[in-house]
């Protein structure tokens, strides 16, 4: 019988939006935000941080190193969030929202990275840029958009990213790409999901955090919604294998939470996940959530904007599969 959480947790401390996948090498990758420790910390949220580990479990002890920081003198800046890393068509990119502004934090867009070599770890990195458009579409990276996540279905490649949309709320857009040129669309942006349920507007409207699971036909998007704090919960649409994944019609949204603070036990604000698979070939959720102290303003952090405290610990459970082929995360 499958243990249901093998892992300790948590996992790795300090590391929100945590990504975890298996190169071709034989490796398990880490890679999370770097976190800051207050409004004003000259450090945090300025680089790409990377771990490596021949089995999951070893990437909690592995040693962690930058490949790539944000300087006065790139093209994308402080705040560097979300990073995830992917290999596609024989090449390793790292998708990551980052400011155009070295004088404004806020001016997000989705940027990437490219290596220079098979092996990301001591590989060279440089800046592609931001992620590119259509000519005629004037909407997808124009503003305040965010976690960009990158999936293959039925032979083709799409991307998911969170965005603001007219009225200034954060919702989740799909896109085709190429394998060639994973770095800009070939589609114009399709709306997936945009805050609909009082669980996604708890303190902030928002749908960010994509992550893409793929099990027995179907293809499941997990996000995140409501503010960073312990509302922050784990939301759900799912499509057949085979369906046009850019018409609406093909998305069928859950109507609650699949994860949320009440479905853990002294782990609060759950999300900003991602899935990767095990030594034996089972599927692995990949979250942060904060620990107990936190929530109980015991951290030493407690006066802190929840974006500007540490306490998001990355995480990590085994994926259960309930009779009717749907994952359970808790």
């Amino acid at each position: 019988m499958m243990e249901r959480n093998p892992y300790p947790n948590p996992f790795i401390l300090e590391r929100a939006d945590p990504y975890v996948t298996k190169g071709p090498d034989g490796y398990y990758y880490f890679t999370a935000s770097y976190p800051m420790k207050s409004d004003n910390d000259p450090e945090g949220y300025d680089r790409v941080v990377l771990r490596r580990s021949k089995s999951l479990a070893g990437l909690a002890e592995a040693e962690e190193i930058t490949i790539w920081k944000a300087t006065d003198f790139t093209i994308s800046h402080r705040f560097i969030w979300a990073p995830e890393l992917h290999f596609i068509g024989g090449k390793w990119y790292v998708f990551y929202a980052g400011s155009a502004e070295t004088n404004n934090r806020w001016a997000f867009d989705c940027n990437v990275l490219v290596c220079d070599s098979d092996d990301p770890y001591t590989g060279s990195w440089t800046e592609k840029g931001k992620f590119g458009r259509l000519p005629e579409d004037s909407f997808s990276f124009s503003g305040f958009s965010l976690d960009l996540t990158y999936f293959e279905a039925d032979g083709r490649s799409y991307v998911i990213w969170a965005q603001h949309n007219e009225e200034k709320v954060s919702c989740l857009y799909l896109g085709e790409v190429k394998k060639e040129e994973p770095w800009k669309l070939i589609s114009m942006p399709m709306l997936l999901t945009k805050p609909e349920y009082e669980w996604e507007k708890v303190r902030y409207a928002v749908n960010e955090g994509p992550a893409v699971l793929q099990h027995d036909g179907k293809i499941f998007v997990c996000y995140s919604a409501s503010g960073t704090g312990p509302e922050y919960c784990v939301g759900m649409l799912a499509a057949k294998l085979g369906s046009d994944l850019l018409n609406p019609a093909s998305w069928r949204k859950y109507e609650k939470p699949c994860l949320t603070s009440d479905d853990l036990v002294e782990e609060y604000g759950p999300g900003h996940n991602s899935f990767t698979k095990d030594e034996n070939g089972n599927d692995v959720f990949v979250y942060h959530a904060r620990s107990k102290e936190c929530f109980e303003g015991k951290c030493g952090y407690a006066g802190n904007d929840p974006l500007y405290d540490p306490c998001r610990h990355a995480r990590l459970h085994t994926v259960t599969w309930d009779e009717s082929g749907e994952p359970v995360l808790r």
